[in-house]
């Protein structure tokens, strides 16, 4: 029954804490006689040409995941090639070199079918 009343106070607390705010909020806010003009879209002191609700192409977003993809596939190389010089030097013996370098050769094979693929489909395209 206790830890039901601490619930209850901190629920109440809460909603006391809110509702302070966006009284206090109300009060201290500044009112204008000209309401309407608060509303108004604001760029850069200009009057606003339009609706400020435009739609952006899907290219773009595309295109900046593509970005992403390629980006973070290439920071994996950097700790591959680090595996891979220590490979090769000797220093590492449990790894093959050959099946350390296919499995490498897979991940940059794929890398670049992707690449091409996204070319080829005109996602690269900036129009």
């Amino acid at each position: 029954m206790e830890s039901y009343i601490m619930i209850g106070f901190s629920i109440f607390l809460g909603a006391l804490f809110v509702g302070g705010a966006i009284i206090t909020s109300k009060m201290l806010a500044f009112h204008s006689p000209e309401g309407w003009r608060k509303v108004q879209p604001y760029e850069c002191s200009e009057k606003p040409i339009g609706d400020a609700r435009i739609r952006f192409k899907v290219a773009f977003y595309i295109f900046a995941l593509l970005f992403l993809l390629f980006d973070i596939e290439s920071l994996f190389l950097f700790p591959c090639m680090k595996i891979f010089k220590s490979v090769v030097a000797g220093q590492n013996g449990s790894i093959s070199p050959i099946v350390l370098f296919s499995e490498l050769f897979v991940f940059v094979f794929v890398l670049f079918a992707g690449l091409i693929y996204a070319w080829r489909k005109g996602v690269l395209t900036w129009e």
